[in-house]
């Protein structure tokens, strides 16, 4: 995610947190070199200038020219002015009458539909909330059928009147069907346009006073740049609105949506789209998000994501607490549901601009994933709990069935041993998730 912009400042940060000495003229050239890196991701320039204004007037304090570590105090500055920027959390509010009412806006094409059955699974899954999805585009009848399919692969209830041809109608029928099914949180879908026009905006202004409902929601995509932040100006200023999503942030290297809109619209970014899985939105938190691009990682976010997922602890089937080759499948799902390698990688501190990360985004790692699911799933429930009978002939015949070769085949029993090595040493030391080997492995693998 914000690849890009993520490396050189990563860079930028790692030259200056050394020095034990900082004069006027490095954090003048350090400044410039945040400002090119910025400018390169399509960030704004009115957030931008600010941002540097911010940094330089307290860089220049004398508590950095005191400091014993100067060089990680003008690191922290930039930091906390880019929290700043990014603005303060804004956790999504569903705390009204039953059914509070989400309602989703957006352009077509920014993932509104997508991330519908996205937030109901995160609600769903974090908040264990009784989520209805229902649609009032009557333009575009593909795009309800693809919300009742999302309805049904995230376990939501899903709403729809397939004759009805009235937007308002839709939306009044299905608040009233939620009411009456018990339903904790609506999640209204709206039609979107190519482009911003007054029959849209007097439509939209229409539903969300028919609904009232308690979030406003506006999903544009970031790989949009500065035309992103546009877009949400043009909406903040035709409704009110009470949040941001941004989605399709997993495919954006610069950053500059992200980094700018909240400063130019003064709506809070809520949420952000980091895979094309359905697990693939997370709450924005501004201070992590901040690490992240600086490349300090986001441990929090990858416990939260590891939780999500439901990452099952090791059944110990084998004697003396090994991890068994159905473990490691199990471990290996999760980290599939958790985004794959790359969303993996992306949170673990340090590895900015690193040979896995890059591996990753070319989905190499994903790909070495679903391989190594597909040979454990080819072995017999006795080869998965004692893999030092697999030999020629059960190899040949696990390759056939993977659909792979003999060498891959190899390679992960070879991997499954280093892994249930590590487990059983991290058991000697007080029982650390089996995650942190397979993590570990994964790292050295790469």
């Amino acid at each position: 995610m914000f690849d890009r912009l993520t490396n050189r400042l990563s860079r930028i940060m790692g030259s200056v947190r050394e020095r034990g000495r900082l004069r006027e003229a490095d954090i003048d050239q350090t400044l410039q070199e945040v400002r090119l890196a910025m400018l390169e991701a399509d960030v704004g320039l009115q957030p931008l200038e600010a941002f540097l204004t911010a940094v330089r007037q307290r860089a220049m304090t004398e508590e950095v020219g005191q400091s014993m570590t100067p060089g990680q105090t003008v690191v922290a500055i930039v930091r906390e002015e880019l929290v700043r920027l990014l603005g303060t959390a804004a956790p999504l509010n569903v705390r009204a009458r039953p059914p509070a009412v989400i309602m989703l806006f957006g352009l077509q094409g920014a993932g509104k539909t997508t991330t519908a059955g996205k937030l109901a699974h995160l609600l769903k899954t974090t908040q264990r909330k009784k989520v209805m999805l229902a649609s009032t585009d009557t333009q575009r009848p593909a795009a309800r059928e693809q919300l009742g399919i999302l309805a049904g692969k995230v376990g939501a209830t899903y709403f729809d009147l397939p004759a009805a041809s009235d937007p308002l109608l839709l939306a009044r029928e299905a608040y009233g069907a939620a009411s009456r099914q018990a339903v904790d949180v609506l999640v209204l879908d709206t039609a979107g346009r190519m482009h911003m026009d007054d029959a849209l905006m007097n439509q939209l202004q229409q539903l969300r006073e028919a609904v009232k409902p308690i979030e406003a929601l506006l999903v544009i995509d970031s790989m949009m740049g500065q035309d992103a932040v546009a877009t949400a100006k043009g909406f903040a200023q035709a409704l009110p609105l009470t949040g941001l999503i941004l989605t399709k942030a997993d495919g954006d290297a610069r950053g500059g949506a992200a980094l700018s809109v909240r400063h130019e619209t003064g709506v809070p970014i809520k949420l952000l789209g980091t895979s094309e899985k359905i697990e693939g939105l997370e709450d924005f938190d501004p201070n992590r998000f901040a690490q992240r691009i600086l490349g300090m990682g986001d441990i929090t976010g990858l416990a939260e994501a590891a939780q999500r997922a439901g990452l099952p602890q090791p059944k110990k089937t084998k004697p003396g607490g090994g991890l068994s080759m159905e473990d490691l499948k199990e471990h290996l799902e999760s980290l599939q549901r958790m985004g794959g390698v790359s969303a993996l990688l992306d949170k673990l501190p340090g590895m900015a601009g690193s040979k896995a990360l890059a591996m990753a985004d070319q989905g190499m790692g994903d790909r070495e994933l679903r391989h190594m699911v597909a040979i454990i799933q080819s072995m017999t429930p006795q080869e998965r709990h004692d893999p030092s009978i697999i030999r020629g002939s059960r190899k040949r015949r696990i390759a056939r069935g993977a659909g792979l070769d003999v060498q891959d085949v190899n390679k992960l029993i070879r991997q499954h041993g280093e892994l249930e090595r590590l487990t059983k040493q991290m058991g000697k030391r007080g029982g650390r998730s089996a995650l942190a080997a397979l993590m570990g492995a994964g790292r050295r693998a790469f």
